[in-house]
């Protein structure tokens, strides 16, 4: 094993900053609207990305679970537009944290949806919510190292 490699295999994974934006963009997928949840912190790390049939509390609350489960702290802050379901689940799973929802503080995870737009334009959309979950999941950790 090269150098290089070995030093880059060592490394453990950085920890995600304290400050995060989530947002949620659809995707249709066989005729169907499906959600791209996302999660980023303030560096631009993706954190996670689910696909998921609704918008609401429930999925939000499920999302927040989703983030949290391989993580070993909580963030300060949450960054989200106006959805209500994210008050929500918010309130139920992150009471301690801070939730912000002004204007253009989100504008980091809304710029991070163009690059699936424009995969999702070359693919020719996607064909089912597994390959879409599977594609964006592994596209995005290698997209937030260049």
């Amino acid at each position: 094993m090269s150098d290089i490699r070995r030093h880059l295999c060592s490394k453990a994974a950085p920890t995600p900053g304290d400050t995060w934006h989530l947002d949620e963009v659809y995707l249709e997928i066989d005729g169907v609207l499906h959600y791209l949840w996302r999660a980023v912190d303030q560096h631009g790390v993706v954190l996670d990305i689910p696909v998921q049939d609704w918008r609401n509390a429930s999925a939000a609350k499920r999302f927040f679970k989703r983030m949290l489960a391989g993580l070993k702290f909580k963030p300060s802050r949450i960054i989200t537009d106006r959805l209500r379901s994210y008050g929500v689940a918010q309130r139920e799973v992150l009471p301690e944290v801070k939730h912000r929802t002004i204007r253009y503080l989100n504008n980091r995870v809304e710029n991070s949806h163009r690059p699936t737009r424009r995969r999702e334009s070359q693919m020719q959309r996607f064909k089912s919510p597994r390959q879409a979950q599977q594609f964006l999941s592994s596209h995005a950790m290698i997209y937030g190292h260049f």
